[in-house]
């Protein structure tokens, strides 16, 4: 499984928005699409929803063999 870590600079990120920001699809038009052909898993529960808010800590599963664990950026440390 590869596992990457990202860093989010806010307390929340849509599921849209950090498929776009890791580099899973090109638009932010493509993640209705995308989540309709691919399993993604939110801290184990499948997942449909683009607009579904993430935070630092959770860990989104793409078809079970992409792990993207979510790291929020403290500013000034």
């Amino acid at each position: 499984m590869v596992t990457r870590s990202v860093t989010i600079s806010t307390k929340t990120i849509t599921l849209g928005q950090i498929l776009k920001f890791s580099g899973m699809i090109d638009f932010g038009a493509q993640a209705k699409n995308y989540l309709l052909n691919n399993k993604i898993f939110v801290n184990g529960k499948l997942e449909r929803r683009k607009g579904k808010k993430l935070f630092a800590n959770d860990q989104v599963l793409i078809n079970r063999n992409f792990l993207l664990k979510i790291i929020e950026n403290h500013k000034g440390e």
